[in-house]
């Protein structure tokens, strides 16, 4: 892990530890919410864990449909919950996925869940990759989408 990965990931835990949250916790609940997929299309399950900045953990996994356009992301599944739940502020997202529900690599956020975070967080917000238990990446929001849309 270079040093700027390794700041970032301190950074995540001294954030999350105040609120009584780590990085593990979202990587295990990711790792949970991945089993309660819904892809008999294509066979992909994603699971995700948003940490409020209110220190609640709201999840999300992919839920397919036949018709493909009404499929929606773990990650946007997560942030709609939260939103639902009144939670507009987020301090990181835990993000795990594989075939059948094998993880065996990084699960990088697709385009449009990428542009949803921007809605909701900054370019600080941390986004947790994870492809076991103790394996992960942890990027910042501009690094996955250095230029987003934004109405302003």
């Amino acid at each position: 892990m270079n040093e700027a990965r390794m700041r970032l990931e301190e950074q995540l835990r001294q954030k999350t530890l105040e609120k009584g949250q780590t990085a593990d916790t979202l990587v295990r609940f990711a790792f949970d919410m991945m089993r309660r997929a819904y892809a008999p299309y294509s066979h992909f399950t994603v699971g995700a864990a948003l940490l409020g900045r209110n220190g609640k953990i709201y999840t999300g996994c992919n839920v397919e449909n036949a018709a493909y356009s009404p499929t929606c992301c773990a990650e946007r599944t997560a942030f709609f919950n939260a939103v639902a739940d009144g939670c507009r502020k987020f301090e990181a997202i835990a993000v795990v996925g594989g075939p059948d529900g094998n993880v065996t690599d990084y699960c990088p956020p697709c385009g449009v869940c990428r542009q949803v975070m921007t809605e909701f967080c900054g370019p600080e917000f941390m986004v947790i990759l994870a492809k076991s238990h103790t394996e992960r990446k942890v990027y910042q929001l501009r690094e996955l989408l250095p230029e987003n849309f934004k109405l302003n």
